[in-house]
This record gives structure tokens, C-alpha cells and sequence, in this order.
């Protein structure tokens, strides 16, 4: 069925007020975005450090409401509920129902990382073919499908190891995939950490689905144990990747496999010297404008 959708174009700071406005007039939905996608000012942000939210500087807010919802009543609503609301952050059209996740499902497809690691999406039967390991994804609301560079950084990384028996740290899990995919490369357990509750439900639907269930535990990272792992991987941003440098010193055991990624080009200098106390062998792999740092945990 057809939808009506009001676009609210607001400032960071408005945006939980508008937000809770616009659920109290009966919105169906709320998605954000960045109000200047597109422009020069666009600004990317993939993944959530741990503990922050980040939102752009302007936002625009689309609500969709029933296809009879009355336009003119709603902008007067929302102007009493948000005196600060101008005409020309308002914006109304309409849209047309869609199956959002045959459309979500047209642009995933399987794609192969490194000499035999396969990401499928969950809907389709990998072939029986013992020269590769398939993990069967769908990554909901949770950051990790294969198809960002980072993602697919790690996971190149992840297949060229030797992890039969090994356990692993997936710091910022995500949907699981990093994790998943050392358990189906070999690894004998595999520990998930995310800020998000969303992302480890995400993970621990991931693990099922792809038999590995019983060998993923998953905590927030105020719960994690801190138990040091034989191989250690996280792919944030730089930013919490500076500050949580010590934490994953300590969650790697001596000797061990490291990579980080969600390091835009440019930032990996600076974290390359702040990693050098910790780690050695260090080295800096790009992919588009994205970095990977992997090295070994100093013995």
C-alpha cells in the first residue's frame, strides 16, 4: 500500500525532540540520514564506536505515515510541538509500497574473500563444493554484509590465516561476520563484542543459521570477561580504535594474529605509532579510501 512520507530537515541537537514528535503524531517509521548526502559536506559514518551514536551535523528525519494522514494537520501539529520549526524544513510526498527486502536482496549477492571464504546471503543454497566455506548472512540492522571495504579487508585477512583450533575476538561484531567466518575458516570458539544489543541479536541469528551457535559467545563490552585470545580482530573507527588500544593489547595473547580496520586513509599513521607499543610486524593494507593495520601482539 501507498505510504505518506514528511522529510524534517533539523540540527543534531534537535533531532531527539523532532524524532519523539513525530512518534507521537503516529509515524509508522523514522529512518535518519545525512541532510547533505550528496554534496560536498556529505559525511560517512559505517560503524558506531563503542558507546557513541554518532549523527551528522544536519539531519533530515523521514516519517512515513498512512497515505490519508492530513498533511496540513500535521504540520500544525508539529509546529505546536516544535515552536522552533520553520515551513522549509517540511517536506511531503508520496510513496509507493515496495518489498524492501527482495529489494535489499537484489544487491547482495555472494562474493569471495581471499583463496576460499564466500559470503551468501541467507536465501540462497551454496553449491556443494569442498574447495570453499560459505557463511550464510543477513545482517538485519547490523553493520556487516562483506560489501564495505573494511568488511571485506577483515575478512581477506581472516582467510589467509591458519586458525584451525583457535579462538578469536570480534571487537564491534556487528551482524557476526568476522566472527562467523573465523569459526567456519577453523577457529574452535569465537568471542563477539558490540555496544549495540541489536547487533549481538544479529549475531547470535548469524551463528545459527550458519551452525556455529554453541562455539560464539557474545557480551556488551561492559559484560566482556576479558579473556586474551589467540587471534584478535576489530573493525570500528579510528577513533575508539586510539582509545581501546590497551583493551586489546590485554585481549590478545602474546604472539597473536591482530587486524583493525575502519581507518580512513590518512588516519593510519598516527595508529600505527600508537599500536607499535603493543604490537610488531605492522602493516598498512588500502582499499579504496579505507585501511587495515594487522600485525602480532609483542611477546
Amino acid at each position: 500500500m501507498p505510504f505518506l512520507e514528511l522529510s524534517l530537515i533539523v540540527r543534531t541537537e534537535q533531532q531527539p525532540r523532532a524524532e519523539e514528535a513525530l512518534e507521537d503524531l503516529g509515524a509508522l517509521s523514522i529512518t535518519l540520514r545525512d541532510a547533505d548526502a550528496e554534496t560536498p559536506d556529505e559525511q560517512a559514518i559505517f560503524e558506531p564506536g563503542v558507546g557513541e551514536l554518532p549523527l551528522w551535523p544536519t539531519i533530515t528525519l523521514d516519517a512515513l505515515f498512512d497515505e490519508h494522514a492530513d498533511r496540513r494537520g500535521l504540520a500544525a501539529a508539529l509546529g505546536d510541538l516544535l515552536p522552533w520549526l520553520e515551513p522549509d524544513q517540511l517536506d511531503f510526498r508520496d510513496v509507493q509500497d515496495q518489498d524492501w527486502e527482495r529489494a535489499w536482496m537484489d544487491q547482495f549477492k555472494p562474493m569471495a574473500f581471499g583463496r576460499r571464504l564466500w559470503i551468501y546471503p541467507w536465501n540462497i543454497e551454496p553449491p556443494a563444493d569442498a574447495d570453499i566455506i560459505a557463511v550464510r548472512l543477513d545482517p538485519g540492522l547490523a553493520f556487516g554484509s562483506g560489501t564495505h571495504p573494511t568488511t571485506a579487508l577483515c575478512l581477506e585477512w581472516l582467510d589467509g590465516l591458519d586458525l584451525a583450533g583457535q579462538s578469536i575476538t570480534d571487537y564491534g561484531c556487528g551482524s557476526g561476520i568476522l566472527a562467523i567466518a573465523a569459526l567456519k575458516l577453523g577457529a574452535a570458539v569465537a568471542i563477539g563484542i558490540d555496544n549495540d544489543p541489536q547487533a549481538l541479536t544479529a549475531s547470535a541469528d548469524n551463528a545459527a543459521r550458519n551452525g556455529v551457535a554453541d562455539r560464539l559467545t557474545l557480551f556488551l563490552p561492559q559484560d566482556d570477561p576479558g579473556r586474551a585470545t589467540d587471534v584478535f580482530v576489530a573493525n570500528i573507527l579510528a577513533g575508539p580504535l586510539d582509545a581501546l588500544a590497551p583493551t586489546f593489547a590485554a585481549a590478545a595473547k602474546p604472539g597473536a594474529p591482530f587486524a583493525i580496520s575502519g581507518i580512513l586513509a590518512g588516519q593510519q599513521d598516527e595508529l600505527l605509532a600508537r599500536y607499535e607499543e603493543w604490537f610488531e610486524d605492522l602493516r598498512a593494507d588500502r582499499r579504496d579510501d579505507w585501511v587495515r593495520i594487522s600485525g602480532r601482539r609483542r611477546r
